[in-house]
């Protein structure tokens, strides 16, 4: 049945009693007591302030860490380009050494001369050291 219903119904029943003096959302006063005072405060909007420090509190610390993401993909990006030039500037260095081995040893030279034996201890000692540098520059990294 519905409300209107209800009150027909009631009127019809008991015409003393007039249900329209009462709301039909009405609290009696056992009932206001009975209800959770956090409910009603959330249901009246008054935990709209702790609503509001949440949010702001959630913001900022968003932001910060996206702040600290911005900070290691920086730090990524300035090693690699650090990394990338060293490179370069390795093959500069090597790039004339590599050139005389292979001008010696195409051009006839035996492999006994002191010179193109130096020049090719040198062209295998140095991509070491750099293969070693590297890795124990990347195992340092690891560890921190």
């Amino acid at each position: 049945m519905k409300t209107a219903d209800l009150a027909a119904h009631n009127n019809a029943v008991n015409p003393a009693h007039d249900s329209t003096s009462l709301p039909a959302t009405s609290l009696t006063a056992a009932g206001a007591r009975a209800a959770n005072p956090e409910l009603l405060a959330a249901l009246t909007g008054k935990q709209a302030g702790r609503d509001r420090v949440v949010a702001e509190k959630t913001r900022r610390v968003v932001m910060a860490s996206f702040g600290v993401m911005q900070d290691q993909k920086a730090g990524r990006r300035r090693t690699r380009s650090v990394v990338l030039a060293s490179l370069l500037l390795a093959l500069l260095a090597f790039g004339p050494l590599a050139w005389r081995v292979a001008d010696d040893l195409i051009g006839g030279e035996h492999i006994s001369d002191i010179a193109t034996q130096t020049s090719l201890w040198a062209c295998i000692l140095i991509p070491a050291l750099l293969a070693a540098f590297v890795i124990a520059g990347w195992s340092r990294a690891k560890e921190e």
